[in-house]
């Protein structure tokens, strides 16, 4: 999962950035609204963290432009916390208000449950048959048997898995894989998929040459 962190602190930016890379997010931060909303029409995300008080525009009028032509979830982040404000937040298209100070695992979890409910789940176990993904222990089973997985391999399956049955891009995958500052080689997608079939079954994912992969619903 990729996610765009938006805050100006610099301290707190990278301590959050380090911590959500270390629970197997790919992060890309910025530290003010306009480039935040160049990047969200430019790149593929999963999910926002949004800080209210940036330097060159007001959170919510940076909510207010996105929420015009996209409906990523948003998870607004910030110290204002006075009723009124919450109210706007959540009335301005956010899926969710965290207070500064905030616990990380707080965070963890309210950022997976918007992203769940954006795919209309409930639970953070994904089940597919033979296939079961749990989301906020990273860890997967197949065929009842425990599955283990590298960071960005996990995260392949699961977006793969959230979207059972339909054709991924080549390009939204490698995308949501690898951040800004982070090199791909051209084979880095393929590598991936080739290992997940080894660890899985050769069969449960499927490549359409030329335009991207598909998982295919486990019996």
């Amino acid at each position: 999962m990729r996610i765009l962190l938006v805050e100006d602190d610099p301290s707190l930016g990278e301590g959050m950035r380090v911590a959500l890379h270390r629970e197997g997010y790919t992060v890309d931060w910025l530290r003010n609204g306009s480039d935040a909303l160049a990047a969200l029409d430019s790149d593929a995300f999963s999910a926002l963290i949004l800080d209210l008080g940036l330097p060159d525009m007001d959170g919510l009028e940076v909510l207010a432009l996105l929420r015009r032509r996209h409906t990523l979830p948003v998870v607004v982040l910030t110290a204002r916390d006075a009723l009124v404000d919450r109210l706007r937040g959540l009335d301005g298209g956010a899926d969710d208000y965290v207070l500064k100070p905030f616990d990380l695992a707080e965070l963890l979890a309210r950022l997976r449950v918007v992203t769940r409910r954006g795919e209309g789940r409930r639970c953070a176990q994904l089940q597919l048959g033979a296939l079961v993904i749990d989301e906020a222990r990273h860890a997967v089973t197949w065929q009842g048997q425990a599955i283990s997985l590298g960071r960005r391999e996990f995260a392949l399956l699961l977006e793969l898995a959230r979207h059972a049955g339909q054709v991924i891009p080549r390009s939204r995958l490698e995308s949501l894989l690898y951040g800004w500052d982070e090199d791909v080689e051209s084979n880095a997608l393929e590598v991936h998929v080739h290992h997940l079939r080894k660890k899985l079954d050769r069969s449960l994912i499927v490549t359409l040459r030329g335009i991207g992969y598909r998982l295919e619903v486990p019996a």
